[in-house]
């Protein structure tokens, strides 16, 4: 099978990137021929003001991305177009291309982009659905969710009514793919046609092994930002009747809360190659993710299981439904410091579960996430939208 894969890549890596790798090498392994399309944010970085405009015009509909899908498509003559963000660079008008040349089209929804302007389902500290639903979502411009700012939200939210308006996201996208049944459910609430979206969570593709977990101290992997949890994470240490040694990985704008007054026990690595961070993994006797948004599928919790690591996390959608509690790890109370405080305690007293568990994790991943497994998902869900745009709308697998 032929296959153009289309990304808009961020500012900085993430985990976007390393899923779009991650398929790359998956398909290629499996022998398939596939040709990437990529462009990077980082572009944009010292262009002026008006350059600047253009683009925020441009990420609405592009002519010129449309041109450029065509004559790739007319190049490569793809089977499929797996497209996983348009936003700014590329924008959807990728899919009416795709749509023009009778190409089925799969789209990862990595995020809640196309139903939230702020992406992430999160603001002033909590969980935020405003948004959802609503034929226009203005409640995104009112509080500037997009970067903090009600211009470039207006935009965004411009581009999300223009192409409901056109019926792009109803009828030139033939599958989408979400990473949970969580997000699924979140985008038919958002509008999306539920016979169109799929489940496939991501997948690890080295073959990591199981740790031996004698490290005797908690990890933690992110990027440091308030709805990563980061703050909660250092109240609940300070909660602590005895200090636990905590390793904390990531970088961010919250970084400098890890520069002064720490609690006891944290030690703080900064941002670290994924080799060393699987290192820390294999000797943690846990990873804890206290996220506080609706999260998509975190990379790090899949690479935990791998390494046989039992996760502590936030009793919440989509982590809520990867992580589960008494199976392959602990529930706590998002945002709530002592309760995440409680958990830890409970989990860092009890070194048998914790090993029972960690082998639970491994089980987990090796019936879900391993790479076989997800090349399997991946086939099934090509071959439903072609058969899709085809007109045999063939959608048992939902």
């Amino acid at each position: 099978m032929k296959i153009l894969q289309v990304h808009n890549a961020y500012q900085h890596m993430g985990g976007e990137e390393v899923v779009v790798a991650a398929e790359n090498q998956m398909l290629q392994q499996y022998g398939h021929e596939i040709h990437q399309w990529i462009v990077h944010n980082s572009s944009i970085d010292d262009i002026n003001i008006f350059r600047k405009a253009k683009i925020a015009k441009e990420s609405i509909w592009s002519g010129e991305s449309y041109l450029q899908t065509r004559k790739r498509l007319q190049d490569f003559q793809p089977d499929i177009v797996h497209v996983h963000n348009t936003i700014p660079l590329i924008s959807p008008s990728v899919y009416s291309a795709c749509y023009d040349a009778s190409i089925p089209v799969v789209h990862t929804l990595h995020n809640y982009k196309l139903i939230c302007p702020g992406a992430y389902c999160f603001r002033d500290r909590s969980v935020c659905q405003d948004c959802i639903g609503k034929p226009i979502p203005y409640p995104a411009i009112i509080h500037g969710c997009y970067r903090k700012s009600p211009a470039q939200t207006t935009i965004a939210v411009a581009g999300l009514v223009t192409h409901r308006l056109r019926g792009t996201y109803q009828n030139n996208v033939d599958i989408y793919i979400a990473l949970t049944r969580f997000a699924r459910q979140k985008f038919i609430e958002g509008g999306l046609p539920a016979e169109k979206i799929a489940v496939k969570p991501n997948f690890v593709t080295t073959d990591i092994q199981q740790g031996e977990h004698q490290g005797e101290y908690v990890l933690f992997v992110g990027k440091l930002v308030q709805y990563k949890g980061i703050e909660t994470l250092l109240q609940a240490w300070h909660l602590l009747d005895e200090p636990i040694p905590l390793k904390v990985v990531g970088q961010g704008p919250l970084e400098i809360l890890l520069k002064s007054n720490l609690p006891n026990g944290v030690e703080y690595l900064g941002g670290l190659p994924r080799e060393d961070v699987l290192n820390l993994m294999k000797n943690a006797s846990f990873v804890v993710f206290p996220s506080e948004w609706y999260e998509g599928f975190p990379m790090t919790i899949a690479e935990a299981f791998a390494t046989a690591s039992p996760v502590v996390a936030g009793r919440l959608a989509a982590t809520e439904e990867i992580v589960k509690d008494g199976f392959s790890g602990w529930h706590f109370t998002p945002g709530d410091a002592q309760d995440l405080a409680r958990t830890i305690k409970l989990a860092w007293s009890e070194p048998t579960e914790l090993r029972h568990r960690g082998d639970l994790a491994r089980k987990q991943y090796d019936e879900c996430y391993s790479l076989e497994k997800n090349y399997q998902m991946t086939m099934s869900i090509y071959e439903t939208a072609i058969a899709w745009q085809k007109g045999r709308k063939s959608l048992s697998i939902f």
